[in-house]
């Protein structure tokens, strides 16, 4: 599993010109999921994004979790994350899991992360989206588990 994850001010996704989720301070999270990924491998990615610490104390260290300030978030399904591209000019999807098997895990960590105190927004599995994002810092990590 390859999550990307984006410190941001404000982000939305749209779909078909229509607003469908949209959040203000907090992480916009952009998830891959590969062949190997399962549910108890969501659940360990989720608390981790939970408490991974990239928002600034008062003393301007990132020391600060989502879920310590309160924050909100935007959860992306992104294919092209799963992608293979150690090789050649053009990408290689073997890695990633069947889109069927993929929503499936996409779904549960939906699911686990409405069981936080953030407020949760998503965009839609599969869809052709169109993602606007303020990042602040920038501060964007790549987390793999």
């Amino acid at each position: 599993m390859k999550v990307l994850i984006q410190r941001v001010s404000s982000a939305h996704v749209e779909v078909e010109g229509k607003i469908i989720g949209e959040i203000d301070k907090g992480l916009l999270v952009f998830v891959g999921i590969e062949k190997r990924d399962d549910r108890l491998l969501a659940n360990k990615m989720v608390n981790k994004i939970l408490s991974y610490r990239v928002f600034p104390d008062t003393k301007g260290k990132m020391n600060l979790s989502v879920n310590d300030i309160k924050g909100e978030i935007l959860i992306v399904s992104q294919f092209t994350l799963a992608a293979d591209t150690n090789n050649g000019t053009r990408a290689g999807f073997s890695t990633a899991k069947s889109p069927q098997e993929a929503e499936i895990i996409y779904n549960h960590m939906i699911e686990k992360f409405e069981l936080s105190s953030a407020k949760v927004e998503k965009g839609i599995f599969a869809a052709n989206m169109r993602v606007a994002l303020v990042n602040d810092g920038p501060v964007t990590f790549l987390l793999k588990c």
